[in-house]
């Protein structure tokens, strides 16, 4: 078994490991986010509790099983570009295990503390602090090369923009209903354990529903990516390209690279010496890190595209590809397809190139190393609804009692569901990731001022509090833990 995955026995423990981090980390994604979509069928006697978090984690399957995997490889683009590439080297493993427990460490404290902070916060803090560390060991790199400040910049304006936007649209969809709904039982807190009329619980089963499935589809990628970072870094013999690709799109991507290859006025097929293809990889690697061009970056990029040609030349399955190449092929596909992203991007494109072309071959190439294996998005899918029902009340009963001064009503929780569901799809739609528990957390408190009822200041005061803390905290748990983990592996472990 471990022969034809092409690793040895100690790697397969550190492969076991890195999952279950992985994992853990959705498994502890589930005590936060998941929960607060069970908050207002719970609090509103709609649903008893185990029925509500198990059907939470099946909707939280179907959103994971059916997710486009933007938001998986948005976060993986994050990563510093040197350590996604060699990720099954020392560092690369330094990398994954302390940006995973850094994360796990933040989460499982504010849940213990009932506090609903966000896991996609957490991680990307985790992440930058990676980036930022290892631009530092780095000789030579500037501190904070490396991260993707573009990248990080489009995700933090989400994540902040996310919990103003269910704040207001959540208060205002409630008085828009208080005008147009004339129906005052919608308007009332539960009574006792009394259940509401059919109406108003099939409505709030069907939000519940809603927020559990766009959870599922935005949040469940961040582990996913992840995970198949770990795959390809360690067992790139079967996870480095996708393997299900058909005949007919190799032979289409093949005929593309070669076009794109005399757009740049590239040499015929040739074998470059070994340290000519690293010298170019080098220079890629910079440009992904800087974002200047030089000399050497066209030239660079020339040459990882003909080794794209040569590789894919004749091919119609990748199974009779090598094994052994299928590493490098995708490391040159990968280059040449992140480079081709950023210098679109940057409009820094040479004038013989068409940047249709450039990008619609840019997203032929992504075919190739984005996807997900469906066990991936089936293990993901179950750690966050075991999570779920095993961590759900210290996160439910913050939302569901200590956010408004008076109990939830009916309406409040149907609206503040509402806007969540809608604000995560839209993000998993751009590829972006938003935080569950900012959107609907922060959507019950405007309903609360909304209705008039009020919010305890004490409880709001610590979750904002938390909320502002979990960057920089995790920026320097990650640096801290990414800088040991490379101390163990190279001095005391001995791993290159």
């Amino acid at each position: 078994m471990l022969t034809s995955l092409g690793i040895d026995a100690p790697t397969a423990i550190l492969l076991c490991l890195a999952l279950a981090l992985a994992l853990s980390f959705e498994f502890v994604n589930g005590f936060h986010d998941t929960a607060n979509a069970v908050a207002t069928v719970i609090y509103t006697n709609s649903l008893k509790p185990p029925v509500a978090v198990v059907w939470s984690g099946m909707w939280n399957l179907i959103g994971v099983l059916t997710s486009s995997g933007a938001v998986a490889f948005g976060i993986v683009a994050l990563l510093p570009v040197e350590l996604v590439i060699n990720v099954g080297s020392g560092a690369g493993f330094a990398m994954v295990f302390s940006l995973l427990v850094s994360a796990i460490i933040w989460n499982l404290g504010t849940w213990y503390l009932g506090l609903p902070a966000s896991s996609s916060h957490t991680l990307i803090g985790s992440i930058v602090g990676v980036g930022l560390m290892n631009s530092l060991l780095s000789p030579e790199a500037a501190f904070g090369d490396g991260v993707n400040w573009a990248k990080v910049a489009d995700t933090v304006k989400a994540l902040v923009f996310s919990p103003i936007i269910g704040f207001v649209v959540a208060g205002l969809l409630l008085l828009a209903a208080k005008a147009l709904l004339r129906r005052p039982e919608l308007y009332r807190a539960p009574t006792g354990k009394e259940p509401p009329p059919w109406w108003i619980r099939g409505l709030l089963v069907l939000t519940c529903t809603g927020v559990s499935f766009a959870h599922g589809s935005n949040d469940g990628q961040k582990g996913m990516g992840l995970i198949v970072l770990i795959l390809v870094g360690i067992v790139p013999a079967a996870f480095a390209l996708n393997m299900s690709t058909s005949a007919g799109s190799l032979q289409q991507l093949s005929s593309s690279a070669v076009e794109f290859g005399q757009s740049l006025g590239q040499q015929p097929a040739g074998a470059a010496a070994d340290s000519g293809v690293l010298a170019a990889h080098k220079q890629l690697t910079a440009y992904l890190r800087t974002g200047r061009t030089s000399a050497g970056t066209m030239p660079a990029l020339a040459l990882a595209n003909q080794r794209v040609v040569d590789g894919l030349s004749g091919v119609k399955d990748l199974s009779a590809v090598p094994a052994l190449q299928r590493r490098s092929l995708r490391l040159d596909i990968y280059l040449v397809a992140e480079t081709l992203a950023r210098l679109i991007k940057a409009k820094q494109l040479p004038a013989t190139i068409d940047p249709r072309a450039a990008a619609s071959y840019q997203r032929s190439l992504k075919t190739l190393t984005n996807y997900i294996p469906l066990w991936v998005k089936i293990a993901v899918a179950l750690a966050l609804g075991l999570g779920t029902m095993i961590g759900w009340k210290r996160i439910v009963v913050t939302v569901g009692e200590k956010i408004g001064k008076a109990h939830l009503t009916y309406a409040q929780g149907a609206c503040a569901e509402l806007v969540a569901f809608g604000t995560i799809e839209a993000a998993d739609i751009l590829g972006l990731p938003v935080s569950t528990t900012h959107v609907l957390s922060s959507g019950i408190a405007g309903t609360m001022v909304a209705n008039g009822s009020g919010i305890q200041k004490e409880t709001v005061r610590n979750i904002i509090l938390a909320w502002v803390l979990t960057l920089p905290v995790c920026v320097l748990l990650g640096a801290a833990l990414f800088a040991a983990g490379l101390f163990f592996v190279l001095r005391v472990a001995g791993v290159p």
